[in-house]
């Protein structure tokens, strides 16, 4: 969301000398500020800092169901999803029928043992 603000500023040469300056401030709202992680770090239990991040949620949830979306509401990038499926860290728990395009997971045993060892 961008919000715009007038002000008034000086001119360099040119036949005005009083003009309207445009600035715009990147504003997000109702989001306190986290600082982001290196997502493309690996930890020792070679989880990547998405990975990790994402899984970590799964130990919060009851039956280890990991979250479709992160903590600031943004979708979980389908690329993590699919590659800790790949290396047995997640398994697909159900067909969503309402958006099928979306994997809902848990995590596995193989997952908490990687989760332990990047500790």
């Amino acid at each position: 969301m961008f919000i715009a603000k007038m002000d008034d500023a000086r001119f360099e040469g040119g036949d005005m000398a009083v003009g309207k300056r445009l600035i715009e401030d990147n504003v997000v709202a109702l989001q306190p500020h986290r600082r982001r992680t290196d997502t493309q770090a690996r930890t020792r239990g070679g989880l990547s800092g998405a990975q990790r991040a994402w899984l970590l949620r799964g130990l919060e949830q009851p039956g280890g169901k990991l979250p479709l979306f992160d903590r600031d509401g943004q979708k979980i990038s389908e690329r993590t999803i699919k590659s800790c499926i790949r290396h047995g860290l997640a398994e697909p728990w159900f067909e969503n029928p309402i958006k099928p395009d979306w994997l809902v997971c848990k995590l596995t045993d193989k997952g908490r043992l990687a989760l332990k060892e990047s500790a």
